[in-house]
């Protein structure tokens, strides 16, 4: 019979790590949500950014409970070091889309425009005017004047210069 008496540190530490992990993700959630709502964000957006700090974690706990439980270093770096390898030959097939996802974090926390405001993309082939209906972790979702729907990623949004038109309906003093 499997007995826990030769593993009681470890299996206090992994008390420990998962009672701060639970913490840990608690107070970063409100965190980031009382930075959202000061800042007027978007519920979808933070929840994102909340989604990806997350998973940072996890990782990082993963790693804490191996070192934790003993196994041996060289042994993780040869896994690490693999999987890293996967995952880098993976991201550089598909660099566009970390590229999207890391400038979507970049719009989410500069926050240079709002869903509503109608945009000018500055491209010398293909200049684009268009309002901005949504702004997701890849992409933003337009609409130009015509009725058009555009989706455009949110790497070339930060590659271009962008000028942000002003509102149609903008508040006028009226004079008799």
């Amino acid at each position: 019979m499997f007995s826990f008496k030769g593993y009681s540190q470890e299996i206090l530490a992994t008390g420990i790590l998962i009672f701060a992990l639970v913490a840990l993700r608690l107070i970063i959630a409100k965190l980031i949500r009382r930075y959202a709502k000061t800042s007027q964000l978007l519920e979808h957006r933070t929840n994102l950014v909340i989604k990806y700090i997350h998973l940072l974690m996890n990782v990082l706990v993963v790693i804490s409970l191996v070192v934790i439980w003993g196994v041996n270093t060289d042994d993780i770096f040869i896994t690490v070091s693999s999987i890293a390898t996967v995952i880098g030959v993976a991201f550089f097939a598909q660099w566009s889309i970390l590229s999207n996802i890391t400038s979507g974090m970049i719009l989410f926390f500069s926050f240079p425009f709002r869903i509503g405001d109608t945009i000018k993309i500055h491209d010398k082939d293909f200049p684009i005017e268009a309002e901005i209906e949504d702004i997701s972790a890849f992409h933003v979702n337009l609409k130009t004047k015509e009725g058009e729907r555009i989706i455009f990623p949110n790497n070339l949004l930060l590659q271009k210069g962008i000028s942000i038109m002003p509102s149609h309906y903008e508040e006028k003093e009226f004079f008799d």
